[in-house]
């Protein structure tokens, strides 16, 4: 073998052990693939009323406040930018929901606004007036006599004197005073008997203060009893001075 050949061949030997050794290397590992993006963050929503009470045709103010949202609505409202503030009258009782979307999802927030309304107010209607009859009957009390007897009596005369006060506030009102009896005794004597007890209630009146000429007087006697029970109680009811309303 000529020398050049035998040089080729030994540089063709070098050359295969090498690619040999070269092969018995590690293997180069792949790079691992990039880490996947991070999910979007979720929206954030708050809404408030202020204030959260108010009476019928009152005013509140709304505020809301979001975060990572692209699309925000309020229901009865409609679109609203991601923060801000409205004046909002509410003819009722109303909860406002807020409605916060983005990428990473939907939030949603609400608040309520009470509307109070006063309580209806209840015409009361009037009492019907009193009439004059009315008045007289509640206020005018009559005088009692002892038996046999036309003075009046200490508590009588207190009486009277309530019935003056009370005819003083009405001046126009005139008053007849009827004279009454017991069923004891004749007829003659006591119509003579209920003239005198007329009479003194008469001037009991005057004294505390009655025009005369607004005071008439008549008697009945026995007549006209109150009471037709024969027992001292009864008979005590019918010896009176009994006082009528004539009118004006």
């Amino acid at each position: 073998m000529k020398k050049t050949q035998w040089m080729r061949v030994t540089q063709i030997a070098a050359l295969s052990v090498l690619l040999v050794i070269a092969g018995c290397g590690k293997k180069k590992t792949a790079a691992p693939p990039p880490p996947p993006p991070p999910p979007p963050p979720a929206p954030t929503a708050n809404i408030s009323a202020n204030p959260a009470t108010v009476n019928a045709g009152q005013s509140t103010t709304l505020t809301w406040q979001t975060e990572n949202a692209t699309d925000v609505s309020i229901d009865g409202i409609g679109k609203v930018q991601a923060n801000g503030s409205q004046t909002v009258t509410p003819t009722d009782s109303t909860t406002y929901r807020l409605t916060a979307t983005g990428p990473g999802g939907t939030q949603e927030a609400s608040t309520r606004v009470t509307v109070s309304r006063p309580a209806p107010v209840v015409q009361q209607e009037a009492p019907p007036s009193l009439t004059d009859q009315q008045l007289f009957d509640q206020n005018i009390k009559d005088a009692f006599f002892d038996y046999d007897s036309y003075e009046i009596r200490p508590q009588d005369k207190t009486t009277l004197q309530a019935d003056a006060q009370f005819l003083n506030q009405h001046p126009n009102w005139k008053v007849l005073i009827e004279g009454h009896c017991d069923e004891r005794g004749s007829t003659e004597y006591n119509m003579a008997l209920g003239d005198s007890r007329a009479q003194s209630a008469k001037q009991a009146l005057i004294s505390a203060g009655i025009a005369a000429n607004r005071l008439t007087t008549t008697s009945f006697g026995k007549e006209k009893p109150f009471c037709t029970e024969s027992n001292e109680q009864c008979w005590q009811q019918n010896r009176r001075a009994h006082l009528v309303l004539q009118g004006q």
